[in-house]
């Protein structure tokens, strides 16, 4: 029996004793959080943070649904998360505009109405 050299395994991931893609990464992705001490970390909780994180540092709605292949706004809205120091900055551009003094609030009051 000839030996088939990873040059004619069309996959970048694949199994390397059965020569297929796996069906599923759960159970490697199971032992890596394991091993770093992630916890119950999902992978679909990774997509939510990549949305929040992109969301407070300023970009754009539409930039986001884009990058995540959503067609629906909608759905981009419920992945997106605003940090409370990101809602501050929001209310202060207002206040920097009609020419108030920027709003100080604390930290634990911002985050109650979110």
């Amino acid at each position: 029996m000839g030996s088939t050299s990873t040059s004619d395994i069309p996959w970048v991931f694949f199994n390397p004793k059965t020569k297929k893609p796996p069906v599923s990464i759960f159970y490697a992705w199971d032992s890596i959080r394991k091993k770093v001490g992630l916890g119950e970390v999902r992978l679909h909780d990774l997509r939510h943070s990549y949305a929040s994180f992109l969301v407070n540092a300023g970009r754009s709605l539409y930039e986001v649904q884009k990058l995540l292949g959503h067609h629906d706004p909608k759905v981009t809205m419920r992945y997106a998360h605003l940090s409370p120091q990101a809602m501050l900055e929001a209310v202060n551009v207002v206040g920097n505009v009609v020419g108030q003094r920027p709003v100080v609030a604390n930290q634990a009051a911002v985050a109650a109405t979110v």
